[in-house]
């Protein structure tokens, strides 16, 4: 294969178009939560993930686990732990089973901003897409968005 392979650039422009649906997206929502809710898109990111942790069997995330949720490096992610957790956000918390094995929890303050955010976020995620759907080139990714079965549910509309 080569740079002038037609298969080469099509995925190429694929890719582009995917990237552009992400960049819109992304810039969008990072306008959304800051406003009122003190929140950065990853911080929320992070709350919203953790804040879907449950006692039991595989309820709780480990930090890897947790980076790779968020779309960050383990640093960052340790670093972004570091920062809420300053702002009584989080907990940490050893694991019960596993005596080298850090759990991080969201706490009451942290829910309690979370759940204005989370609507907030909601409604901004679903206005951007509305606005990419308008385009041609962006339509068709955000039906696919739009239709994504994750683990066994729909995404809202």
């Amino acid at each position: 294969m080569t740079a002038t392979d037609p298969a080469i650039i099509h995925l190429t422009q694929g890719w582009c178009v995917l990237s552009l649906l992400h960049g819109k997206i992304d810039a969008h929502l990072e306008r959304a939560p800051h406003t009122g809710h003190d929140l950065s898109v990853r911080e929320y990111s992070l709350l919203d993930v953790l804040s879907r942790q449950h006692d039991g069997e595989g309820g709780h995330l480990q930090m890897k686990q947790v980076a790779d949720a968020v779309v960050l490096s383990q640093s960052a992610t340790t670093r972004l732990v570091t920062r809420l957790e300053d702002r009584g956000l989080l907990e940490r918390c050893l694991c019960p089973t596993d005596r080298r094995g850090i759990y991080t929890n969201v706490t009451e303050a942290g829910l309690a901003l979370l759940r204005p955010a989370r609507s907030t976020h909601d409604a901004a995620l679903r206005e951007a897409l509305g606005e990419a759907a308008t385009n041609p080139e962006l339509a068709p990714l955000v039906r696919a968005v739009e239709s994504l079965d994750v683990a066994g549910r729909k995404v809202p509309a």
